[in-house]
C-alpha cells in the first residue's frame, strides 16, 4: 500500500511539474512575440500597454471562478480543462487581424492562463500535503524553466521571421497533446474537493496585507522585465529580434537558478536576510543597467534583476504560512494566508506592465524601467520590518 501511494505521488509530481513547465512555455512564447504584435499593428507604447491590460483583465476575471471550480470539482479536472483551453486560446493572438481582436485574444489568453495557474497551484498544494514534502519552490522553478524555453524558441522564431500565428500554433499543439497525456497522472479529483459555504469572514491581520504589497513590488519588476524587455531592446537600442530576446532569456535563467536554490538559502541564512539582499541586489543592478543605456546594460540589468526577484514570491508565500502558524493561530489558516498574499501579489503582474506603457510615453521606456528598480529596494527594506526571525 505504501509503494502504491508513493507511485501515485510520483506520477502526480511529474504531471504537476510538466504542467508548470507548459504554463511557463505559454508565457515565454507570448512575451517573445510582443514586439511583433506591436510592430505588425503599429502600436505606440501606451496603446500596447493598454492592450496588455486586457490580458490582465482576463487574469483577474479568471481567479475567482477558477478557485471555486477547483474547490467544487477538485483541482485535477480544472487543470485538464484549463490546459486544453489555453492551447486553444494561444493561436488567436497570432492572427493579428486588428486592434479590437488583439484585445479579445489577450483577454482569453489571460483568462485561460490564470485558470491553469490557479488550478495547478491548488493541485501542487494538495500534493505537498498528501506527500508531506515541500515542493512548491521547485515547481515554480520549473515554471521559470518553461518560460525560458518558450522565450528562447520564440526569439528564434522571430529571428527567422516565422509569423506569430505559425509559432503559436506549434506551441498550442504541444500543450494540447501533453495535456491529454497527463490526465491520468494527476491525483483523483475527490482528494481536494470542498463544499463552498458563504460565512462571515474574519478580519485579516495587517501583516499579510504588507507581505502582499511587498510581493506586488517584486511582481511589478518581474512582469515589466518580461513584457517590456524586448520592446526596449528593439525600439530604443535598435537590436535584432534575436538579440532583443537575450535580456529576457537571461532574466528567466536567473529566475530558474534562484528558485531552485531559494529553499536552501532561506534555510541557511533566514528568509529576512535573503529578501533584504535580493531587493538591494536586484534594484541597484537594474538601475545600473538602465544607466549604462545600451543593450549590454539591459542584459546586465535584467540578469541582476532576475537574480534579485527570483526568490521573493515563493519566500513571501512561505513566510505568510509560517506567520499564520506561529503568530496568528486560530485567526487565519496557512492556506488562507498564502492565498491572501498571492492575491495581492498578483496585482503587480496585472497592473504593472500596462502602467509601464503609460509612464513610458511620458518619460521614455528606458527611464520608466527605473520604477521596478526603486520598488525592489522598497521591498528589501520593507521585509526587514515585516519578517522577524
Amino acid at each position: 500500500m505504501f509503494l502504491a501511494a508513493r507511485s501515485e505521488f510520483s506520477r502526480a509530481r511529474i504531471a504537476v511539474t510538466i504542467t508548470f513547465i507548459l504554463n511557463g512555455i505559454a508565457v515565454g512564447s507570448f512575451i517573445s512575440r510582443i514586439p511583433d504584435f506591436k510592430s505588425t499593428l503599429h502600436l505606440s507604447n501606451s496603446v500596447l500597454g493598454n492592450s496588455l491590460f486586457f490580458s490582465s483583465i482576463g487574469v483577474l476575471t479568471a481567479l475567482g471562478p477558477a478557485g471555486r471550480q477547483a474547490a467544487k470539482r477538485g483541482s485535477s479536472p480544472v487543470v485538464l480543462a484549463s490546459t486544453l483551453s489555453l492551447a486553444i486560446a494561444l493561436p488567436f493572438m497570432g492572427l493579428l487581424i486588428n486592434l479590437p481582436f488583439l484585445w479579445f485574444s489577450f483577454f482569453i489568453f489571460g483568462f485561460t492562463l490564470a485558470s491553469q495557474d490557479v488550478s495547478m497551484n491548488a493541485h501542487a498544494v494538495t500534493l505537498e500535503q498528501k506527500a508531506k514534502r515541500r515542493m512548491m519552490s521547485v515547481f515554480h522553478g520549473m515554471w521559470s524553466l518553461g518560460s525560458l524555453i518558450g522565450g528562447g524558441i520564440g526569439g528564434t522564431m522571430a529571428q527567422l521571421h516565422v509569423k506569430p500565428i505559425f509559432h503559436l500554433l506549434a506551441v498550442s499543439a504541444i500543450i494540447f497533446v501533453l495535456g491529454l497525456l497527463l490526465r491520468p497522472l494527476f491525483l483523483p479529483a475527490e482528494v481536494d474537493q470542498h463544499v463552498w459555504t458563504s460565512g462571515k469572514k474574519s478580519r485579516r491581520p495587517r501583516t499579510f496585507w504588507i507581505l502582499g504589497l511587498l510581493g506586488m513590488f517584486a511582481a511589478i519588476g518581474e512582469g515589466s522585465a518580461g513584457d517590456w524587455g524586448g520592446v526596449l531592446a528593439r525600439d530604443t537600442f535598435h537590436v535584432s529580434p534575436f538579440l532583443a530576446t537575450i535580456p529576457y532569456v537571461l532574466f528567466a535563467t536567473a529566475m530558474v537558478l534562484g528558485r531552485f536554490s531559494g529553499d536552501y538559502l532561506a534555510h541557511r541564512f533566514g528568509v529576512m536576510k535573503i529578501l533584504s539582499v535580493s531587493g538591494i541586489f536586484g534594484g541597484i543592478g537594474l538601475a545600473i543597467g538602465i544607466l549604462i543605456g545600451n543593450i549590454w546594460g539591459e542584459i546586465l540589468g535584467w540578469l541582476l534583476l532576475g537574480i534579485g526577484v527570483s526568490v521573493v514570491i515563493p519566500l513571501m508565500f512561505s513566510a505568510a504560512g509560517e506567520l499564520a502558524i506561529k503568530k496568528f493561530p486560530g485567526v487565519i489558516s496557512p492556506a488562507e494566508a498564502v492565498a491572501m498574499v498571492s492575491g495581492i501579489t498578483y496585482f503587480g503582474f496585472v497592473f504593472g506592465p500596462p502602467m509601464m506603457g503609460i509612464v513610458a510615453d511620458q518619460i521614455t521606456l528606458r527611464w520608466a524601467m527605473l520604477i521596478p528598480a526603486v520598488l525592489a529596494i522598497f521591498f528589501s527594506f520593507g521585509s526587514r520590518f515585516t519578517i522577524k526571525e
